[in-house]
């Protein structure tokens, strides 16, 4: 798969990647071998074609609480079955979007597989949304079927055909025999394999356009990656490393657990799934299932760090902890690797809208660069682009990231104007996050320019609770900002002004918010004001918010 590292053209510095008459930084990382655009191919396909033959002797998926495996056989056997269903029964066509709406449950990734091997578009949705958050998905994605857990088909707009998952529609869908296989489709790479779900600054959900073209680059990078290690153990005089256990304990809905079930099924590892993340229950199913491949945001780290219990247990079979969803502090980065000093972590770095990892550190050397998140993948281009003047920057300075390559989306869905503003004609997208490279070419986020809180790896877009908030009666005014927090990562907290002669609380505040969203996007600290601090122009100054709130120490409610 990969190719043996080529010089960099002319005029790129070896080091950086940094070329100084384009003002472009280029991936030093081995080019992948992808097939030809004009190919006909779904992810799925792709997928399955880098599977070993025979297929491996392990298992391809495996629950964490029951312990129900599934191997590469069954699991190739019943995405061919459900496939012919959703084509026979369903009617399902290429380009129908499909909703997927459940936990972290087996049945997932097979919908995912079976969807896209038809050249149906999956479009994964959290299960903890407000039946208004999906009234909105829905007419962004426009979907013809939707496939949901039992207790949360009942939240699902009326307008949309329901499946519910484990119900004796859905198992007839893959064991009626008489069904007839799907007739071969040929679906272009160009075409929409997948729409995710990613808030914009504006606090309005976004729907993000995956091509299968984005996907088998995504997979085409890990095996690169993968060949690497090999060859960095193999130089090394080490074994070569086992093959991959991973726990998935981030939803499946995300980016970041969409992209690891992929790369695990398509590299022939096992994925060993949490329906529900319970810290407990990871270490335990770390210990049963001896995995070696952990994927988390931060507060897992922390959580690891801090445990009496994570000591007690046996997690010598872990080698690797990918983190990812926010940045990881070289200082909870360097405390975990003393108390877990056989475990590397590696640091990485992709939004919904690059279809997952843009950079990531690669083999125990660059492991050790603590605060960045590695280097550019494969294929990828990037510049530092100065927010004020639009100038682009070289190795040391900060400026806003820009990146190019063939993991970038097609698009927002029933957005142009956000795609325009996002993704330049010159297929530049712009990420939102203010950064830099170093002489060495890691990369470093410094801070986001995007107004998004990060609450254990989830987007909280302050613009949507700020709305919320100021429906309220009793608000006369709202700002919404990130409050530093070290095992969350940033806490929602609310800046209010109250109408004249209100007596309203904080904890009615709370309250007021937590029945019209997800969980996650709660408020977690509220404080009064008498003005929100603004530009002239009206935009809220969330820094000095930010200072604020800091120094008073508001109350954790």
């Amino acid at each position: 798969m990969a190719t043996d590292h080529p010089p960099l053209s002319t005029g790129i510095d070896p080091r950086s990647g940094f070329c100084a008459a384009t003002r472009t930084f280029h991936s030093t990382r081995s080019p992948c071998n992808l097939p030809p655009e004009s190919l006909p191919a779904t992810a799925a396909s792709y997928a399955f074609s880098l599977l070993s033959s025979p297929l491996p002797d392990r298992p391809a998926l495996v629950d964490s609480t029951t312990g129900i495996a599934v191997s590469y056989p069954s699991f190739l056997t019943a995405v061919r079955s459900l496939a012919g269903g959703l084509w026979s029964s369903i009617g399902l066509r290429p380009g129908d979007v499909a909703l997927v709406v459940a936990s972290s449950k087996l049945d997932v990734p097979l919908l995912y597989f079976a969807l896209m091997s038809i050249g149906a578009v999956v479009s994964p949705c959290n299960p903890l949304s407000t039946p208004e958050e999906y009234e909105h998905q829905v007419k962004l994605s426009r979907p013809v079927v939707a496939f949901a857990a039992a207790e949360v088909a009942a939240k699902l707009s009326r307008h949309v055909k329901c499946v519910v998952i484990g119900s004796d529609k859905y198992r007839r869908l893959a064991s009626d025999g008489r069904q007839p296989a799907p007739p071969a489709v040929a679906v272009k790479q160009s075409d929409t394999a997948a729409v995710l779900y990613s808030s914009g600054t504006t606090g309005r959900v976004k729907a993000v356009e995956i091509t299968h073209r984005n996907l088998i680059a995504l997979i085409c990078t890990h095996f690169n990656n993968a060949e690497m290690a090999q060859r960095q153990a193999a130089e090394a005089g080490e074994e070569p490393p086992p093959p991959t256990v991973m726990l998935v304990p981030i939803p499946l809905f995300h980016v970041f657990g969409f992209m690891m079930v992929l790369r695990s099924l398509a590299m022939g590892g096992t994925a060993v799934l949490m329906e529900r993340f319970d810290f407990i229950a990871a270490l335990r199913a770390i210990e049963r299932y001896r995995v070696t491949l952990l994927p988390a945001a931060p507060p897992l780290l922390i959580a690891m760090i801090k445990s009496e219990e994570a000591r007690r247990r046996d997690l010598s079979s872990l080698l690797v902890i990918g983190v990812g969803g926010a940045p990881l502090g070289r200082e909870v980065a360097e405390r975990f690797v003393v108390v877990f000093p056989n475990v590397r972590i590696v640091q990485g770095y992709g939004l919904t809208e690059s279809s997952g990892t843009v950079a990531a550190t690669l083999g125990p050397e660059e492991s050790k660069a603590y605060g960045s998140v590695g280097k550019l993948a494969s294929g990828m281009q990037a510049k530092i682009v100065d927010p004020s003047a639009g100038e682009e920057l070289g190795p040391g300075q900060r400026g806003e990231l820009w990146v190019r390559g063939p993991i970038v989306m097609k698009g927002y869905v029933g957005d142009d104007e956000a795609t325009a503003a996002t993704v330049d004609s010159e297929g530049w997208l712009k990420t939102g996050d203010l950064c830099y490279f170093n002489e060495d070419g890691f990369l470093y986020i410094v801070d986001r320019l995007k107004e998004l809180i990060k609450y254990k790896g989830y987007q909280v877009p302050p613009a949507e609770l700020e709305h919320i908030l100021q429906s309220h009666p009793e608000i006369a005014d709202a700002a919404v900002i990130p409050y530093p927090d070290e095992e969350a990562g940033q806490l929602p907290m609310a800046f209010i002004v109250r109408q004249p002669g209100s007596n309203l609380t904080d904890q009615k505040v709370m309250d007021y918010v937590a029945k019209q969203v997800a969980p996650y996007k709660k408020l977690r600290r509220v404080a009064f004001v008498t003005a929100i601090p603004k530009s002239p122009a009206g935009k809220i100054l969330r820094r000095e918010l930010v200072q604020q709130a800091v120094s008073m120490g508001a109350s954790k409610l």
